[in-house]
């Protein structure tokens, strides 16, 4: 059974995996977990990124001989909950290494955080409240 323990990926597809590792890995100050770029015909390039130690990452992917497009919506949302005010230094930190500042879709994300979208589209939600 799945429970607090269970490790989880979330995959999704990206246009340059050197931008995402800055924008997650440089910007919000993630690890990188894995990471493969060898040119394997066939296979895919992987980045990897979480928190040291934590029960969840990011996978993303890159096939260069069958590139996807990331399609990413206004309610794809990828929400950390800081439980105290937005430092605006983080903001801008995210903006220096590839994000950008967007109004939020949903209204509750503006008032109780800062939206940003990483290089690919994907929505990162700053959010001032705690989990739980």
């Amino acid at each position: 059974m799945i429970d607090a323990k269970t490790h989880v990926r979330v995959a999704r597809p990206s246009r340059d995996l050197a931008a995402a590792e800055r924008f997650y890995v440089d910007g919000l100050g993630l690890d990188v977990q894995w990471r493969t770029t060898e040119r394997v015909p066939g296979a895919h390039d992987l980045l990897m990124v979480g928190p040291a130690g934590g029960s969840w990452h990011f996978e993303l992917t890159h096939d260069p001989e069958h590139p996807l497009e990331p399609t990413p919506t206004v309610d794809d949302l990828f929400v950390v909950y800081l439980g105290a005010p937005v430092d605006e230094a983080l903001v801008d930190h995210l903006l220096a290494h590839g994000g950008t500042r967007v109004p939020a879709h949903n209204p509750y994300w503006d008032e109780y955080g800062v939206t940003v979208a990483d290089p690919d589209g994907y929505r990162l939600v700053l959010c001032t409240r705690t989990w739980g």
